[in-house]
C-alpha cells in the first residue's frame, strides 16, 4: 500500500518550521500533499494563490511533495486526493488539545483517514505563520523564521 498523506493548513506564510516538517515527512511517506486551505475567516495576508506559490517554490526541491489549493472539508479533500493520513505537526503540548479535537472529528468523518502527528525539530518549535505576520507587520525582523523567498514577499506584502 502506498502512503499518501496530506499536510493541511493556511501556510500565511509557509514558515521554516512547516519545512522542516516536510523534510522529515518526506522521507516517511510516498506522497504528500501539502494542501493550503483558503480560511477566509483568518483573514490571510497572502491570498491562496500566493500562498500554494510560495509552497511550491520552497519545495520544488522534493519530488514526492506537491502543492494543492483547497476550500472544502479536509476529509473531504483527503478523500478526492486519494489519501490515506493526515499528517499534522505539534509543536508544543498546548497545540495537543486542539489536535486531539481535530483528529478525533476527522476520524468520524472518514474512518479510512488516519492522523498522524509529527514535531518540528527544537529550535523550530516556537515558530508560527500567526507571529511571523504579527513581527513582520510591526517592523520586526523574520529571516530567521521563513525560507529567504518567503522573507523577500512578506517585505513586499508590508511595504505595499
Amino acid at each position: 500500500m502506498k502512503n499518501l498523506a496530506i499536510y493541511p493548513g493556511t501556510f500565511d506564510p509557509i514558515t521554516l518550521g512547516h519545512t522542516d516538517l516536510i523534510d522529515r515527512a518526506s522521507r516517511l511517506f510516498d506522497r504528500i500533499i501539502v494542501g493550503v486551505a483558503e480560511n477566509a475567516t483568518k483573514n490571510p495576508l497572502f491570498t491562496l494563490t500566493e500562498r500554494v506559490s510560495l509552497a511550491s517554490q520552497v519545495l520544488a526541491k522534493y519530488s514526492n511533495v506537491e502543492v494543492k489549493g483547497f476550500s472544502s472539508l479536509l476529509t473531504d479533500f483527503a478523500s478526492q486526493q486519494g489519501a490515506n493520513i493526515i499528517l499534522r505537526g505539534l509543536r508544543a503540548v498546548s497545540d495537543f488539545d486542539y489536535e486531539f479535537q481535530l483528529a478525533s472529528m476527522n476520524r468520524n468523518l472518514s474512518p479510512d483517514i488516519e492522523s498522524i502527528f509529527l514535531m518540528p525539530s527544537e529550535h523550530y518549535s516556537y515558530i508560527s505563520s500567526r507571529l511571523v505576520r504579527e513581527i513582520a507587520s510591526l517592523g520586526g525582523e523574520v529571516k530567521a523564521f521563513v525560507p529567504e523567498l518567503v522573507y523577500k514577499e512578506l517585505h513586499k506584502k508590508m511595504r505595499g
